[in-house]
């Protein structure tokens, strides 16, 4: 029997590594995405963001968010895996770390995108070292953490709100601050186009997301010792997947009706939301995940048209995907599993959503204060890399556009 508790406890912790590894690929999925969709002026700036993001995050967590978030110092932070399968631990601590901190620099790439091309880095760096000591592992105990949301009953089973929806609150907290893009908005109300530099580079970023996003809800199984378990991330490997692909289908046929055009940028974000709104979920089946991913999929759609009416600037949809069909996805889990209330669901949106953006909203208002958030127009005009870098991503094609 001991020997059988060694091999799920191998098993289980290999689930959370190699999720924890396919987790953090999602960063490289980012930083394609949010360049591509962005000006090649503002390219350097936003691939310093995003391995900002991970490395500022990671350490954070290590050294104050895990512990806020699980309660205690841990052995982890003097070098002690704190687990033991002959305890009857199902997997190592160093495992769950690891699979962890992925998902607090996610939440802090959700930002990123929102606040691209005008936000200065150094003010960026602390706003989301203090979301991965605090802000995300306070919301994290409550759930995650087996608090008070946990025990009322509130389930998200990877993260629609605990991890996408907080980054959206966060990042609107950040762009009602920071304003608009010059030139985004006319004096009108009139919406301008300002076009990514690279749908292929945005393209990729989708794709990568897509696939980093197996290890995120399926590694939340946390567990893959027995073949029930298998046969469960399996369910979940394929709801996913489905979720994303009927969120692009929904979103490229709603666009073709609406615009007479298929708009790529949508359909991208289409699976994007597709893949947030399975996740709080994805253990309830692949049909009601095709059904979640779809409306998730014209949700993104519409609610871009809708930021843009409240002149609201985000430059790759990041709120639309990660805000709006977060809060759909969490809803739909109580909507579709009879274990699981809306009131309760609805209870722990609204908690969340709060704290989270009223505390964002505060440090961003005292960053914004003390030290500036915004880059003058001068910069902006001319390009955040050479301002905030000195360094220029394209610099022969920069050269000779000007």
């Amino acid at each position: 029997m001991e020997s059988f508790g060694e091999v799920q406890y191998i098993l289980n912790s290999f689930l959370l590594i190699f999720g924890g590894v396919l987790v953090m690929w999602m960063a490289a999925g980012f930083a394609m995405l949010e360049a591509g969709m962005t000006r090649s002026k503002n390219t350097t700036v936003i691939l310093t963001k995003n391995m900002g993001i991970l490395s500022i995050t990671s350490v954070v967590y290590f050294l104050i968010g895990f512990n806020v978030m699980y309660g205690g110092m841990s052995g982890l932070m003097f070098g002690g895996m704190g687990a033991d399968y002959a305890s009857g631990d199902e997997f190592g601590l160093g495992a769950d770390f690891f699979f962890q901190v992925m998902f607090v620099a996610t939440a802090a790439s959700i930002i990123s995108g929102t606040v691209a091309e005008r936000i200065r880095l150094v003010p960026f760096f602390i706003f989301i070292a203090i979301l991965a000591a605090v802000i995300y592992p306070v919301q994290g105990a409550w759930t995650w953490g087996g608090g008070w949301l946990d025990e009322l009953g509130f389930s998200d089973f990877a993260g629609s709100t605990i991890v996408h929806s907080v980054g959206g609150w966060a990042a609107l907290a950040a762009v009602l601050l920071l304003g608009a893009r010059a030139g985004k908005y006319g004096p009108d109300g009139k919406v301008r186009a300002l076009p990514g530099s690279s749908l292929p580079l945005a393209t990729l970023g989708t794709f990568i997301l897509w696939m980093g996003w197996f290890g995120f809800n399926g590694g939340s199984q946390l567990a893959m010792g027995t073949a029930e378990d298998v046969d469960a991330v399996a369910l979940i490997m394929g709801s996913t997947h489905i979720g994303a692909s009927a969120g692009a289908v929904a979103a490229l046929i709603l666009t073709k009706i609406l615009y007479k055009k298929i708009d790529l940028t949508f359909v991208l974000n289409g699976a994007l939301a597709g893949l947030v709104s399975v996740t709080a979920g994805p253990d309830l089946g692949v049909w009601i995940a095709m059904i979640e991913g779809a409306v998730g999929g014209v949700l993104v759609v519409l609610a871009v048209t809708f930021f843009d009416k409240l002149r609201i600037d985000d430059p790759v949809g990041a709120l639309s995907v990660h805000l709006v069909a977060g809060i759909w996805g969490t809803l739909a889990v109580g909507i579709f599993c009879a274990d699981v209330s809306v009131v309760t669901q609805l209870i722990g949106i609204v908690a969340i959503g709060a704290f989270v953006f009223v505390s964002s909203a505060i440090v961003w208002y005292i960053l914004k204060l003390t030290m500036g958030i915004r880059v003058s127009e001068k910069e902006e005009h001319e390009g955040l890399d050479q301002h905030e870098t000195g360094l220029e991503a394209y610099p022969e094609f920069i050269k000779n556009a000007k």
